[in-house]
């Protein structure tokens, strides 16, 4: 299995697949594939790399993925199974010219903001209603007619991008195998000390030529990179674990001083993380 680019298993006659993740570990390798990929979480939750972006998803979010667009799903519990359902087609799988029949030209923010990856933010529970049902068609034309519900649903629905920064340059299967070893390592051991040169080790080159390598392809540091990692992980404690203290979530997630995790995480976050832990409380009480 080629880690980039990745082959989606599908048979000669396949145009549409629908496929069902339903595992401890979601397929937590950093890939692409030709496919455009709508994904929805039915359980389960964890970090989401897109681009220049980390994230997190978890149930009833519904994702986008453009074709060829690198990212990565990180499971967060090892003692709980994530189920996702997704759907994955290209632009030609109905034909060449099938998306540019003037009926899909409200398509085309669709097809430009999948570039960059996207989560939806409105109509998620009647996508996810469209998800189940087309589990339950067996014939192509009943799944193809519920894929189109879907699309319809995608056209009105509110979403947000992800990534601003995409890179354009195309991975070799050797690039690719780099940059998911350096990825895997750090978003399993986030919470200890890495240096630049056991980074740049794991991708089998030396210091400098690893930073220039690392930022042209994600448009940041590699130690921006794992700040950013640390705190996602620092917001998803706060966000399950109530009784936890600030202090204690950034420790948990690698941070050694207090007053540089603050700074790091108003700076990426835009608020203080006191104003973000009140925010939390105050919306389970909404």
């Amino acid at each position: 299995m080629k880690v980039l680019p990745f082959k989606i298993p599908k048979s000669s006659t396949d145009t549409l697949i629908v496929q069902e993740d339903n595992e401890i570990v979601l397929y937590d390798k950093f890939h692409q594939h030709e496919e455009i990929q709508i994904s929805i979480i039915i359980s389960g939750e964890g970090n989401l790399i897109v681009g220049d972006t980390i994230t997190d998803y978890k149930p009833d979010d519904v994702l986008i993925f453009g074709s060829n667009v690198p990212h990565v799903l990180k499971s967060a519990r090892s003692d709980q199974k994530s189920y996702m359902i997704s759907l994955f087609f290209t632009k030609e799988s109905f034909g060449e010219l099938f998306f540019e029949l003037p009926e899909f030209e409200d398509l085309s923010n669709f097809f430009r903001n999948s570039g960059y990856g996207v989560k939806v933010l409105s109509q998620k529970q009647k996508i996810k209603k469209q998800f189940l049902k087309i589990l339950r068609k067996e014939e192509r034309l009943d799944r193809f007619m519920v894929f189109l519900k879907i699309l319809k649903l995608l056209k009105t629905a509110r979403v947000q991008t992800i990534s601003s920064f995409i890179s354009k340059r195309a991975y070799t299967d050797n690039e690719g195998k780099r940059m998911a070893t350096v990825f895997q390592a750090v978003m399993n051991e986030f919470n200890r000390d890495f240096s630049l040169k056991e980074a740049a080790s794991l991708a089998n080159m030396t210091p400098n030529a690893f930073c220039r390598y690392f930022k042209q392809r994600t448009n940041k540091t590699f130690f921006q990179f794992l700040i950013e990692v640390r705190i996602e992980n620092v917001c998803r404690l706060l966000s399950k674990e109530t009784e936890i203290t600030i202090s204690e979530a950034s420790y948990n997630s690698g941070f050694k001083n207090l007053s540089n995790f603050n700074r790091k995480f108003k700076e990426i976050k835009g608020v203080t993380p006191s104003k973000y832990k009140k925010r939390l409380h105050d919306s389970h009480f909404v």
